[in-house]
């Protein structure tokens, strides 16, 4: 029994067919009314928590627009008097930007899927087999984990270096081939699933590659979208190695790339801001696409069954 009818039972013998009728319709409406009134009250808090948080990006689009010469005035200037394009153009004219947002895409791309396939073979490896000393190895890349990667970049420099791979793709690619994080992550994926799984398709004559292949990338779409989405981005935001790594406009990313726009005079500030703009798309993009998949995995593999 509804609301309206348990309220409305006690008046039957007092009211007529029709006055009841009316005081559901009536106390229906107030109902929808308080429903409809919640759902305005939460989006137009989510709506307020929006701007709150893409303010910083519209504000930047903004000066984006604007000309410099209304962004130094006297004048709160939240939106440019005099929208143009100028400052685009300009900042692709000041520096190479499209090779920069190549050299990224190349970078940030062959990270991913190089991480993905390093950091599932592992975690499979953790997961499925047997040999001596896997918890100690295991504790080995968790610990690493907590290393910055601050304290090992002069000893990384003075290897590449030895090896003549200096100002190259293979510079800015081969020292990120794989992480704990990714590692943890698809083991305790992997953790997830039965072990009786493994086992029958190694009764039923399959190879561990082809186990990997046919039957574990299928299940571990979630994870591997969430793996795909943290990776590209993190590649995507790398500023200190390729800055030390790279010498030539050729190889050079869009980070520093944004930082060559910088420079003492004002108009810089709507050069600087535009170049922002233009290399913050993707990753924004990137994460809009992914961001199901991402809180997908990240939370998947904490509950079995």
């Amino acid at each position: 029994m509804s609301t309206v009818e348990s309220l409305a039972a006690p008046m039957k013998g007092q009211l007529s067919e029709g006055e009841l009728l009316a005081l559901k319709k009536e106390m229906n409406a107030k109902a929808l009314a308080r429903r409809r009134a919640r759902t305005a009250l939460r989006l137009g808090a989510n709506a307020v928590f929006a701007i709150l948080v893409l303010l910083p990006l519209l504000y930047a689009i903004s000066i984006a627009l604007m000309p410099s010469n209304e962004l130094f005035t006297t004048e709160l200037n939240l939106f440019p008097k005099h929208p143009t394009l100028q400052n685009f153009s300009e900042a692709l004219r000041t520096v190479p930007l499209l090779r920069f947002i190549v050299n990224s895409f190349i970078v940030a791309g062959a990270i991913t899927i190089g991480q993905i396939i390093s950091c599932s073979l592992a975690a499979f490896a953790f997961s499925f087999l047997e040999f001596p000393g896997k918890g100690i190895l295991f504790a080995l890349v968790m610990a690493t984990m907590m290393v910055p990667g601050e304290a090992t970049i002069i000893s990384n420099y003075l290897t590449v270096a030895g090896w003549g791979l200096l100002d190259s793709y293979p510079v800015l690619i081969i020292p990120y081939l794989t992480s704990a994080m990714g590692i943890f992550l698809f083991r305790q994926f992997y953790m997830s699933f039965p072990r009786s799984l493994y086992e029958s398709a190694k009764l039923d004559g399959c190879g561990n590659l082809r186990f990997i292949v046919k039957i574990l990338i299928p299940l571990t779409k979630s994870a591997i979208g969430a793996m795909a989405v943290y990776t590209f981005i993190n590649a995507w935001n790398m500023y200190m190695w390729p800055l030390l790594v790279t010498g030539s406009n050729n190889m050079r990313t869009v980070q520093i790339g944004i930082s060559m726009l910088d420079s003492v005079d004002s108009q810089s500030i709507t050069l600087m801001i535009a170049g922002v703009v233009m290399i913050i798309i993707p990753s924004i993009s990137i994460f809009i696409i992914g961001q199901k998949q991402l809180i997908r995995g990240m939370f998947s593999g904490a509950v079995k069954g």
